[in-house]
């Protein structure tokens, strides 16, 4: 099978916030007005919500990053300005994570479930490398960008985000520390929480030059709804945090490596009892259970074999590799977006757009 280039942008970010999302916004214009058009459709098809009360929740949220992260509230205002769009609808992009995970609208997201995470320390890495992988999956038509950010006092970053989303959700910086992250649902999450959204904290984070500085980013303060961060720095630092309105959990890497789906691990550390799943057929405990059994059988990883982990389709659609099902309609179809491979020693960062047994990685550098 010949694997395809990838198609994701590459934009190189400078100055302020605004300055960075005013460029972010003239750049991404058409990509931005695509994935609003595909959000607002899900929102009101799927949780019935109208586009008139999804911006009204999104002005309360506008309001919580406003005092919460200003930088981050500036860099939404550019985005807006330079796509010329509103920035209530580019706050409801930022916002969705909340609007989306929430307790009356997850019953909703009948087939989302998925995204595959993980870390492989230094001794577990034939190069002796710190690497972290990560499958992307959600809804196919959402369209990304990979972002090259420099801004005085803060790391240079280099990173995957949704276009008119501020910053980014899996990524590096110049300081060795990465990011991947898992969607994750509790009976707690709520979105009238309204505290500090999920993007603003990614964002916290891979501006962050140390790891406990990126700790704090997603341990203090309040939250809505639930997620799980594994952050890593160079040359062997791994943590996963899977966090909840009630709580957070921590896990550690076990033999050199740890991974992590959409499940909560440690419900009790979460202040949770069960876990729930959004999907009819939920892939989370078999995909846990295939990336387990795939690192703790492989010794000496390479990055190659990284990216094969990554592209694995046991229980094929529902694979660590993503597929569509297509025993549903297309608009209900979920796949693995982008696939990131970061060694983080090297500072490289390697992605591969849609399913990766489709697609090649290309590589940047810092």
């Amino acid at each position: 099978m010949t694997l395809k280039e990838t198609a994701l942008p590459v934009l190189e970010l400078e100055g302020s916030p605004y300055e960075q999302g005013l460029a972010h916004g003239r750049f991404a214009r058409e990509l931005i007005a695509q994935n609003l058009k595909i959000y607002f459709y899900r929102f009101e098809r799927e949780t019935k919500l109208p586009k008139a009360e999804v911006l009204r929740r999104a002005g309360l949220y506008l309001r919580v990053i406003e005092q919460c992260a200003p930088q981050y509230a500036e860099a939404m205002r550019g985005v807006a300005e330079g796509a010329r769009i509103e920035l209530l609808e580019i706050a409801a992009l930022n916002a969705r994570y909340e609007l989306i995970y929430s307790e009356e609208t997850r019953k909703a997201l009948e087939h989302s479930d998925g995204c595959t995470s993980f870390v492989l320390l230094p001794s577990k890495t034939a190069n002796g490398h710190l690497i972290v992988g990560e499958n992307w999956d959600w809804i196919p038509d959402i369209r990304g960008l990979i972002l090259k950010i420099r801004e005085p006092g803060v790391p240079e970053i280099l990173c995957f985000t949704e276009a008119g989303i501020v910053g980014g959700k899996i990524g590096l910086n110049a300081a060795g520390l990465g990011l991947a992250i898992n969607g994750l649902n509790s009976e707690k999450d709520n979105w009238t929480l309204l505290a500090k959204p999920f993007h603003v904290r990614c964002w916290e984070i891979l501006r962050c030059p140390d790891f406990e500085q990126a700790l704090r980013a997603v341990t203090e303060g309040e939250r809505s709804v639930s997620a799980n961060f594994l952050i890593a720095q160079a040359p062997d630092r791994a943590l996963d945090l899977e966090t909840a309105p009630t709580g957070v959990s921590r896990l550690l890497p076990r033999d050199g490596w740890l991974a992590h789906t959409n499940h909560f691990i440690d419900l009790r550390s979460a202040g949770l009892t069960r876990n729930i799943h959004t999907s009819k057929r939920p892939s989370t405990e078999q995909r846990l259970a295939r990336v387990q059994h795939l690192l703790r059988t492989s010794s000496q990883l390479s990055l190659e074999k990284a990216s094969e982990i990554l592209r694995d389709h046991d229980d094929y659609p529902y694979s660590i590799c993503r597929h569509p099902d297509e025993k549903f309609p297309p608009e209900e179809r979920y796949q693995s977006v982008v696939s990131v491979v970061m060694d983080l020693t090297e500072k490289t960062f390697a992605i591969a757009s849609g399913p990766p047994c489709q697609h090649e990685y290309r590589t940047l550098k810092l």
